[in-house]
């Protein structure tokens, strides 16, 4: 399976986010990103997710700006990012070689999208990535 095929097939399929990317851990450069109107990873913003996860608590503090907008943080750790303004958020998923992206709006339950992403998180790392 492609990375966009996890983009498009596990994570914007499943109805539970309207946006995602997957971007490389050590650089943040974007290896597949959803097509979905308004959803977009902007130049700097890969490269400051990596960042957050060398310090995942500044995101309380900080937050984290993706698709050009600025979110605040509600959970922070090694393996996780979550986020969200107004009633909608983001949730980030450290792998071994990715960081995965998913943007949920104001019709989407944060804990779905939350386990949708988790869930592709965890078969990326039990294949070794």
């Amino acid at each position: 399976m492609s990375w966009q095929s996890y983009v498009d097939d596990q994570l914007v399929s499943s109805g539970q986010v309207d946006g995602a990317a997957i971007i490389g851990v050590d650089d943040g450069s974007i290896w597949a990103t959803s097509h979905t109107d308004g959803f977009q990873i902007r130049q700097g913003e890969g490269s400051g997710a990596v960042e957050l996860f060398k310090h995942p608590e500044d995101v309380f503090n900080r937050g984290i700006t993706l698709n050009g907008m600025k979110y605040m943080g509600i959970k922070g750790d090694e393996r996780s990012i979550y986020a969200k303004k107004g009633a909608t958020g983001v949730a980030l998923v450290k792998t071994n070689q990715t960081i995965l992206i998913a943007h949920y709006n104001e019709k989407m339950l944060p804990g779905n999208a939350a386990v949708v992403t988790e869930r592709l998180g965890d078969y990326l790392l039990e294949n070794g990535y």
